[in-house]
């Protein structure tokens, strides 16, 4: 009971708020793309395929970024791959912002997926290791919290850089980026590497000293299980082989399942697209459709931060499955309101069923993914498994919003299409219903392979699959 009312050093709460300002920038450079699409389709005259190649670039890079950052992180440390993805940040803020042509931007977007796939994983990473067990959840959904405000800051900034009449809107858009970069440089240079991380590379004195600020009178009783745990795991050589044996075959299939599962229910059509949505829906001009995505960017804020304070009361398998059932039922609503004539209260109605949706995303799976992910891998093949997960989000991510208006077309009602701007394009009904059904599955799969990770120290979940516990028995073992 004393450890519960322990209160969390400062230094963590510090480290934790510093270290997810890449989880702000991974949000504002995925979601400032969104008011941009409008002007970028003037400006150069392209259709919405072109759109999804330039959105697109910047998921591939962050497949990129995941696929290679593991071993980097492993090698170097979580820090200094922080620092590198704030400078990546920074640097491609200015290019996107400059581009002189398409080839240019696709280059840049592709530059800067690097650094969001980077710190999609290493951020959660950084903070998993440094938290005690009994805040671990809320201290990590810091990460998808500042993701929620990096979108909300991008939807700012795009509305206030938007001129109807001036196509070349965009570029400021981009260019604001380089702020919250240096800010997370500036703020990680003076913050300390992951005591785990330490440790595993032999380096105990120093490990210690962190591990006494972040742990307190716990640190000594820290150090000696996680250097029991290391001991045990001593086999692993932080090698991909390592990963996909018979012991962690199970912490494999969540990490890749939930990943997936969060991508596929459709999310990012919302962030990436809102704006172009809701002038199917009825709203006129670019502007306003801009201003309407404001308040789905301000829900989402607003709902992470309730799963900040409950997803260590709840627990990760009650917020996984009412998340998910919200998301069914909203889909199916989101759906329906671009097939019935709703009248002129049609667009408001389909914006209440989008926030309802993204409500229900945000409280849940939103940030469970990147706290599930980062805490069922053993120390020494912890960035390698998050470096998975982040792979698997990137490669769904980009499925999904590279097949948005595809999916669109392919499950179009004849006699339901919607005209904008002149243009007339596929009712998005289809592709609700399409996403509401894989939410549908997620529910099964999820009651077999979300684990409840509540309060169960990081070294224990490890010890939970060397002896062959299963998602299910994960909690109530421990």
């Amino acid at each position: 009971m004393s450890e519960r009312k322990t209160r969390t050093p400062l230094l963590v709460i510090t480290m934790a708020t510093v270290a997810a300002m890449g989880g702000l920038l991974f949000g504002f450079d995925t979601g400032v793309v969104s008011g941009a699409i409008p002007f970028l389709q003037n400006y150069f005259g392209i259709n919405d395929s072109t759109i999804e190649f330039i959105t697109s670039a910047g998921l591939a890079g962050a497949i990129f970024g995941a696929l290679f950052g593991g071993k980097v992180t492993e090698r170097l440390g979580r820090k200094p791959v922080l620092l590198i993805s704030g400078l990546i940040f920074a640097a491609g803020a200015v290019w996107s912002g400059l581009a002189s042509g398409i080839t240019s931007l696709v280059l840049a977007r592709f530059f800067l997926g690097i650094a969001i796939g980077l710190s999609s994983f290493t951020v959660p990473l950084y903070i998993v290791e440094i938290s005690p067990a009994r805040n671990r959840g809320a201290l990590v959904s810091l990460f998808q919290l500042m993701i929620t405000i990096g979108i909300l800051v991008a939807y700012f900034s795009d509305y206030g850089f938007a001129e109807e009449t001036d196509f070349s809107s965009w570029r400021p858009m981009f260019l604001v980026g380089v702020i919250p970069a240096i800010v997370l440089i500036a703020g990680m240079f003076f913050m300390p590497e992951s005591p785990r991380w330490l440790f595993s590379k032999g380096r105990n004195a120093e490990a210690r000293t962190i591990l006494s600020r972040t742990e307190g009178s716990n640190a000594e009783v820290m150090a000696a299980s996680i250097l029991a745990e290391l001991e045990k795991d001593s086999q692993n050589c932080s090698r991909w082989k390592d990963l996909f044996t018979k012991t962690w075959k199970i912490p494999v299939i969540t990490a890749i399942g939930i990943m997936f599962f969060q991508q596929f229910v459709g999310i990012n059509t919302v962030i990436y697209y809102s704006p172009t949505i809701f002038q199917m829906a009825g709203f006129d001009g670019k502007v306003a459709a801009i201003g309407a995505s404001i308040g789905v960017a301000a829900i989402n804020v607003l709902a992470t931060v309730v799963s900040v304070f409950i997803v260590d009361r709840l627990g990760r398998r009650k917020l996984f499955f009412i998340g998910m059932s919200g998301m069914v039922v909203s889909l199916c609503l989101l759906a329906a309101s671009f097939l019935v004539d709703l009248g002129s209260a049609g667009k408001f109605i389909t914006v209440g069923f989008t926030l309802l949706y993204v409500t229900c995303f945000a409280v849940s799976v939103g940030p469970l993914v990147w706290l599930v992910v980062s805490e069922i891998f053993p120390q020494k093949l912890r960035s390698l498994g998050s470096s998975l997960g982040s792979i698997t989000i990137w490669v769904s991510n980009f499925i999904v919003t590279f097949t948005f208006f595809k999916i669109a077309r392919l499950l179009s009602i004849p006699g339901k299409e919607i005209v904008v701007g002149g243009e007339t394009m596929a009712n998005p009904a289809g592709s609700f219903f399409f996403y509401a059904l894989i939410a549908a599955l997620g529910i099964i799969w999820g009651y077999f392979f979300v684990p409840e990770t509540k309060g169960v120290p990081l070294e224990k979940i490890e010890e939970h699959w060397r002896n062959g516990g299963t998602p299910r028995n994960l909690h109530t073992k421990e």
